[in-house]
Order: structure tokens, then sequence, then C-alpha cells
């Protein structure tokens, strides 16, 4: 995989879910995956995840794809839960259009991945099936196989379907919901980053390729000469591609591009249910009400790391 570069951007990000319940709740129990990962693209300077009220018991750890998680118990009555994770991390630059241009045919790469011989390949394998929210189909195939023409590379391909993704679905926020199957969301040409992250992946599995869904967030640009708003941001997903030479590549189809150095990444899984930012239990509580503030805020150029 390529080492990275030098230098790189700094970014702080925080990132507060805030539950308000109709009636006390006696116990919480809740599962995060609020702390940034690092890896070749990506180092985390510091990251940290504050509770209220003050849980009873935390435990930290890594889930089956490395990402770091965190445990929370609490038992303190309350009708409202807050979460907050704040983050500073530096992003070095990643390959670029003139890098994933050229390299064998798709149908190459396909053919490798079945045969599971080195260790890349068996990683990679555990992004090639089925899961919850992804499953594999001809419809699916036939929607990707205008990009992916006989003996066409790859990583050129994927990115023309990042690019027809964004040509022809509508950013819409009340089409669908998590429990939408990609079929419907084919369908509709609507949805949000979720479900164009998961029809990408499912698209790609779906010709034998290994793609996983990557959680994190972006930076936005308000309009010019108007100051950055705190809170007004949100979550984002895209999608990450295996190659044999390069490692991961991103793309971003919900912005039709290549990903380099605006996005921060959580952590990668299957789809959405690995990765899910916060889930959990809670006893009591009845009717409850969810607000997400994100806030992503660029800093001067880092030091080489």
């Amino acid at each position: 995989m390529s080492e990275p570069m030098a230098g790189g951007v700094r970014y702080r990000v925080v990132h507060e879910t805030l539950y308000s319940y109709q009636s006390p709740v006696s116990l919480s129990q809740q599962y995060l995956h609020l702390t940034p990962r690092s890896f070749a693209y990506q180092q985390v300077e510091s990251s940290l995840v504050w509770v209220e009220p003050a849980a009873e018991h935390e435990e930290g750890g890594e889930d089956y794809f490395g990402n770091l998680t965190r445990h929370v118990t609490l038992t303190e009555p309350h009708k409202v839960l807050r979460v907050q994770a704040e983050s500073s991390v530096i992003l070095s630059p990643r390959p670029g259009l003139g890098q994933i241009k050229g390299g064998p045919g798709w149908e190459s790469l396909a053919q490798m991945l079945q045969q599971l011989r080195s260790p890349a390949t068996l990683d990679a394998a555990r992004y090639l099936y089925d899961s919850p929210h992804i499953r594999c189909s001809s419809v699916l195939a036939d929607y990707a196989r205008s990009c992916f023409s006989p003996g066409r590379p790859h990583l050129q391909a994927a990115l023309a379907l990042t690019q027809r993704i964004f040509d022809e679905f509508e950013f819409d926020d009340s089409a669908t919901d998590i429990s939408t199957p990609l079929e419907e969301v084919l369908k509709g040409r609507r949805g949000v980053c979720q479900d164009f992250a998961q029809l990408m992946i499912g698209c790609l599995r779906s010709l034998g390729l290994a793609a996983r869904y990557v959680s994190g967030y972006i930076l936005t640009h308000p309009p010019a000469g108007q100051p950055r708003m705190i809170g007004a941001d949100a979550s984002h997903a895209w999608v990450s591609v295996f190659c044999p030479t390069l490692g991961w590549v991103d793309f971003d189809p919900t912005n039709r591009c290549l990903v380099q150095a605006e996005h921060i990444t959580l952590g990668w899984g299957r789809d959405f249910s690995d990765v899910t930012p916060l889930r959990g239990v809670v006893l009591g509580g009845g009717a409850q009400e969810l607000q997400v503030k994100v806030t992503v805020i660029p800093g001067t150029e880092a030091p080489a790391v």
C-alpha cells in the first residue's frame, strides 16, 4: 500500500448528539463509533468523548474492522442524553486522478479476488459479499455495466460510476430511511449520502469487486463572504474500493469526486450498520427527539507526519 506523503491539513471536528425523552430514562446502554481512526492518509492527534449525564461505566475497544469503539452505561435517571465528540486530525494527500488511470481490466481483479491467494485479498474478501443493508443482484450489476465496459481499468470505471450516480440521483432526505432496499433507491433515483454509498457498493460487489462503506465527515464551504456556521454540517458516507497496487481508494458519489483532503474518516465496514455513530438501548423514555450537530473546522497547513 502507498505510504503517506509528507505534510497535510489539520481539521477539528465537533460532533454533538442530543436525545430528548418524553419521560425519564432509568438505564441507557450505548455503543459509540465516534473516534476517528488513524491510517495511511489520516493521523489522529487527539479525540475526546463526553457523555452527560456521566456514565457509570465506560469501556473502549475495537470492533471486527479495527474501528475504535466505546461502550457506555448510564444508570442516573435522565430526560436528556448529550454525547459530544471532539477530534483533531491531519489528512495527507491521497492518490489523484493521474494515479488511478491504467491497469488491467476490472474482470481480472474480480477473478483475482475470488482466488484469495494473498493477505491483501483475504482482507478485501470481507467486502465482497452481501451485508445487512446491501444485497448483490443482477439489477445492480446491470446498472453498473455501462461504466464497467469490457477491459476497462476498475478505478476508472469506479469513478465513472461515482459520476453517474451523482448525475442521475437527487439528494432528498425525506425519500428513504435505513430500511429502504437498494432496488427502491435505484428505482426512485432519490436519497441521501448513505443510500448513494450503499448503492454504489452494491453495484461493485454485484460485479465481484470489493468495496466498503466509509463513515465520517466532509468539509463544507459557506457562501462567499459568509462565516462558517457552527453545527451546520452533518455526518457523511462514501465508498472505498480495493486496488491491489494502491490499497483502498475512496470515491464520493454524493459529491461526484475522488476523495482527496476534505473527507475525515471515522471508520469503515460492510455497510451503515457496522459503523453507526451511536446506537443503543434505553429503559423508559417514551417518545424521543434526536438532534445532531456537526462542525468541521479547517486549520493551517500541518507539519510533516
